[in-house]
């Protein structure tokens, strides 16, 4: 009988040992890893985990004028600002960081920039900033754009007024959105940045959403197969002080622009001012007063000529009502952009739209 005891201790002791130990590692099983298991030469079939679902980035906003993703998820109404390019107005504040950036005379020989803001959300002075001319209206609004100015032509105010376009003029009512730099002279000191231009344009009750024209963009590792090879090309449109030079980057895969033989830099940032895609469009030119004021035709299309990834192709621009500028091929297709920055420069056909534009070709293809 106490063996019999002992023994029945003994069960009731490892029983209570076992259900205690089970215990235990019900608790540790909610907080610690899953411990491997030994393989057994007869292994017990073992639950198959669900795979956890692949989780699929957020579809990013790809803007239509630079084929690349926008940085802030969606893109604004873009700006069209009418930048001062006088030499003591350079170097610029900004031109790095419009996604277009036109150079089209003005009068006396001068040429001014426009630049088509969209990406850059937050660029920090824009300017310095000058008055319009129609054809200069018509060029940012073709993009959507609010125009952004200091004055204007007759002509150009008789359409703003006429036609009640939306734009930002530092003579009128828009003047709290632009300031001064006190270390520059008058006329080339005036300036103003993303966040004051958009703040304004929201208060003047512009519309925040338009429709943009877009341009098409290939595969920035395709490399060309037509044209020819050209690294370094100049235009000169009428004086000597408005000699412009672009120079390709292989390692950017862009075209630096140069000014009278110096690299163009952007203030802002003291970075070099260049595109992935550079166009150069013949246009008709006509002195209209004896101010030397212009008309350019933006509308019937003509002679032209796509610089990318170190090589020409001779095509023609062209322009659809409602549309932007486009280069068209030879063979009569759109030319497909490289994502990036493109540059637009128009200048005049007189005497021929090749005496503007000087490069040396070499022989081949790219």
């Amino acid at each position: 009988m106490k063996m019999n005891r002992a023994s029945s201790r003994l069960v009731t002791m490892l029983v209570l040992t076992a259900a205690l130990l089970s215990a235990c590692g019900s608790e540790n099983a909610e907080t610690l890893p899953v411990p491997t298991i030994a393989a057994t030469p007869a292994p017990e079939p073992t639950a198959i985990a669900e795979p956890s679902p692949a989780i699929t980035p957020e579809a990013k906003t790809v803007s239509g004028l630079t084929g690349l993703p926008a940085a802030e998820g969606s893109l604004p109404r873009p700006l069209a600002v009418m930048i001062n390019n006088a030499p003591a107005a350079r170097p610029q504040s900004g031109v790095s960081e419009a996604d277009i950036l036109y150079e089209v005379l003005a009068e006396g020989g001068i040429t001014r920039l426009i630049g088509i803001f969209q990406s850059h959300t937050g660029v920090v002075k824009i300017g310095p900033i000058r008055s319009i001319r129609p054809y200069l209206l018509d060029i940012g609004e073709s993009y959507g754009g609010v125009t952004v100015h200091a004055g204007g032509s007759p002509a150009a105010y008789a359409i703003l007024q006429k036609e009640k376009k939306e734009d930002m003029d530092e003579i009128g009512r828009a003047g709290a959105y632009f300031w001064r730099d006190k270390e520059r002279k008058a006329p080339h000191n005036l300036y103003s940045n993303a966040a004051k231009l958009r703040e304004g344009a929201e208060k003047l009750g512009y519309a925040e959403n338009v429709e943009v024209p877009g341009y098409k963009f290939t595969d920035p590792e395709y490399i060309p197969t037509e044209g020819t090879e050209a690294p370094e090309f100049n235009v000169n449109f009428l004086l000597k002080s408005y000699t412009v030079g672009y120079k390709y980057n292989p390692g950017q895969r862009t075209y630096e622009r140069w000014i009278n033989g110096k690299p163009h830099l952007d203030l802002n940032n003291g970075g070099a001012v260049g595109a992935a895609n550079v166009i150069i469009m013949g246009s008709d030119h006509k002195v209209l007063d004896d101010v030397g004021r212009l008309q350019v035709d933006v509308e019937l299309g003509g002679e032209a000529l796509l610089f990318q990834r170190g090589v020409v192709i001779h095509g023609k621009w062209s322009r659809r009502p409602g549309d932007i500028i486009r280069f068209v091929k030879e063979d009569g297709k759109e030319a497909l952009m490289y994502p990036g920055v493109t540059h637009i420069l128009i200048v005049p056909n007189s005497p021929s739209f090749s005496s503007h534009v000087k490069y040396t070709a070499v022989a081949g293809t790219a």
